[in-house]
């Protein structure tokens, strides 16, 4: 385990623990379980960007080649 220090704003910190108190967690469990909780939520919007990306790039050639079947004469 690493150690950390940390500056915490004076409301953030008499709410957390509020809470602490109600539902007997250390304070050490409840910060890691909030960054723990931080981090598969930023993934998955790093995740999310990464798709609307390549999503965008995809579309362009869907479009074209949408177009070329398009043009293809299923007839003969």
């Amino acid at each position: 385990m690493k150690t950390v220090s940390l500056k915490i704003d004076d409301s953030i910190f008499r709410e957390t623990e509020k809470i602490l108190s109600r539902i007997k967690k250390s304070r050490n469990r409840y910060i890691n379980e909030a960054i723990e909780y931080y981090n598969r939520f930023q993934r998955r919007l790093i995740l999310e960007k990464r798709l609307k990306i390549e999503s965008d790039s995809v579309k362009l050639d869907s479009m074209s080649v949408l177009k070329d079947f398009e043009k293809i004469d299923y007839a003969n």
